[in-house]
């Protein structure tokens, strides 16, 4: 395999701007409907072109979910996934496939296992990055910094009620792409106003020199072809959760997703070459 870490995010971005797309970011609540689940979605998830995936890391008080997520953690810890099943996952994944794995999770899994244990964890499974959602800029350097000695990449989020300061704090910090929440609140199936945020994600990128990634409330095709015109990726998560929870199982949620999938990200390339962000 290529070089991973923040190198592998670094060249997917590059290779996706000459290519005028924003790169696709399925997410997936590892564990729920079991671990080799799981590992299916994900293969299938790249076969229909993800560009990025991201790993859930359930948590029991997950705060920055919605209640899809949160009842999709709770499935997942019932079956007994953890953070070491989550990084088993990843290494049976980065054998099979080599675009950027990203692990969003809470402090709580992270800092129990050890912040240097982890990054030097991440790295040999062959994660890329990690999300801490509930870990501000400000208070990151305990695991921001061992994460950076071996390549990895720490993403931060952003809001559209974010201060000028907290922004200056995130892109100060962040490596590999800045995560900009769409709507206020938790993740997910919400209303996004395009028009709202198109300018924030533009100051970010601006003030950032990074990519900016837009998730939360995106949930149809259509959504995903506004949002990526003026980002760099577009990030869909919930909308994976519901159609789990309404099959049933993984395994019978996974031909929708598919399909779901592959008109999201076909929905990813603009058209023309005059518009590309970045």
């Amino acid at each position: 395999m290529s070089q991973g870490g923040l190198a592998r995010l670094t060249r997917t971005f590059s290779t996706l701007r000459q290519r005028n797309e924003a790169a696709f970011v399925p997410f997936l609540m590892a564990g729920d409907g079991g671990i080799d689940a799981t590992e299916t979605l994900a293969l299938g998830l790249v076969e229909a072109g993800a560009d990025i995936l991201e790993i859930g890391v359930p948590f029991s008080d997950p705060m920055a979910d919605g209640p899809v997520l949160q009842r999709a953690a709770e499935r997942a810890l019932a079956v007994g996934t953890s953070l070491p099943v989550v990084l088993d996952l990843v290494t049976r994944l980065r054998s099979q496939i080599d675009i950027p794995i990203v692990l969003f999770g809470y402090a709580n899994p992270f800092f129990h296992f050890g912040v240097e244990q982890l990054a030097h964890a991440i790295s040999s499974a062959g994660a890329d990055a990690i999300l801490c959602v509930d870990v501000p800029p400000d208070e990151a350097d305990e695991i921001r910094l061992p994460l950076a000695r071996e390549g990895m990449a720490m993403i931060f989020l952003l809001a559209p009620t974010s201060t000028p300061e907290r922004i200056h704090r995130v892109v100060r910090s962040a490596s590999g792409f800045v995560y900009f929440v769409s709507v206020a609140g938790v993740t997910g199936q919400k209303k996004v106003d395009p028009a709202a945020i198109e300018s924030l994600v533009a100051q970010i990128r601006a003030e950032a020199r990074l990519p900016v990634g837009v998730g939360f409330g995106i949930s149809t095709p259509a959504e995903v072809a506004t949002v990526a015109a003026f980002s760099d990726a577009v990030i869909v998560g919930s909308r994976f959760s519901v159609l789990i929870e309404e099959a049933g199982s993984a395994r019978a949620a996974a031909p929708q997703i598919f399909e779901l999938a592959g008109a999201m990200k076909r929905a990813t390339r603009r058209s023309g070459t005059s518009d590309s962000p970045g």
